[in-house]
């Protein structure tokens, strides 16, 4: 199996495991506040990050890489759950979905601007159709839909894109894995603090789906779904792989749809199904 396609394949895993992050975080800030739901699920994975670094012995990044590990923080870590976590307060997590297929043309820019990659013309356009296609859908909603919700979800995305770009390039060097534990471990000195300052005074009024919601986001979300993710990327291409999150909504509508009891409307399937379409015209003119 030559290089590319396995970067598919490990992209495609950590696409299915994110589907599930808005959904769950829809459900977890139903009870917590969304700036605790962010550093909490961050201090997990980050611990979790720095027991695989220890029980792996992975020496220490360079001085150099350092930079890069605080834009990954910045993007992954911090932005875009806070950003999303805010949004979710105003808008169904449906709705938000939509706007991860604006993610594989951010993706694509931050990987030419920070990756050096080079895709044809041809490339550029069934992208920004894709993205035009979903950005022509949240404007048809009506800024009375909440322009907050969605102005949140889009600075969300565009940090996320710069986040994906930049640690697939640093994995190209540190490996996969340890890109995003390095980056959840730098965090944590801020994550910790932040945690014990909004934490809940009581746990009594904490249902069971919010503490499941929390888990999601913190196991897979924030860890498990970067270790394929970032692998992907850095095996298949940052703009190649990248497109796959045009797959991101399906998966996010069905779950959305199955657990959180959310209508998903005929407009969001036909806006899904038409960026989909552009991932295979993407693809081939990725390279």
């Amino acid at each position: 199996m030559d290089k590319a396609t396995t970067g598919w394949i490990y992209g495609l895993t950590g696409v299915v495991i994110f589907s599930g992050s808005l959904p769950a975080t829809r459900v977890a800030v139903m009870d917590f506040d969304p700036l605790f739901l962010t550093v909490a699920r961050a201090v997990i994975a980050g611990l979790l990050g720095l027991c695989l670094l220890l029980a792996f012995r992975e020496k220490r990044p360079a001085r150099g890489d350092i930079t890069s590990l605080a834009i990954v923080a910045l993007g992954c870590v911090v932005g875009f759950p806070l950003l999303t976590a805010l949004a979710l307060k105003h808008v169904t997590s449906a709705h938000s979905i939509v706007f991860i297929g604006l993610l594989p043309l951010a993706t694509a820019i931050f990987g030419v601007l920070r990756g050096g990659e080079r895709p044809r013309p041809a490339f550029w356009i069934f992208s920004a159709i894709g993205s035009a296609l979903v950005s022509g859908y949240a404007l048809a909603q009506g800024v009375s839909a909440s322009p907050v919700g969605d102005l949140l979800m889009l600075a969300a995305v565009i940090v996320c894109g710069l986040g994906y770009a930049e640690g697939a390039v640093l994995s190209r060097r540190l490996g996969g894995w340890q890109v995003i534990c390095w980056a959840l471990v730098l965090s944590l000195p801020v994550t910790i603090a932040l945690c014990l300052m909004t934490m809940p005074h009581s746990i009594d009024g904490i249902g069971r789906p919010a503490w499941l919601g929390l888990t999601y986001v913190s196991l897979f979300s924030m860890l498990i779904g970067f270790v394929f993710w970032y692998r992907g990327l850095a095996q298949g291409g940052i703009a190649a792989v990248g497109q796959l999150q045009f797959l991101q909504p399906f998966f996010g509508f069905a779950l959305a749809a199955a657990l959180l009891k959310e209508s998903v409307s005929w407009s969001m399937l036909v806006v899904t199904i038409g960026v989909v379409a552009c991932v295979a015209g993407a693809r081939k003119f990725a390279h």
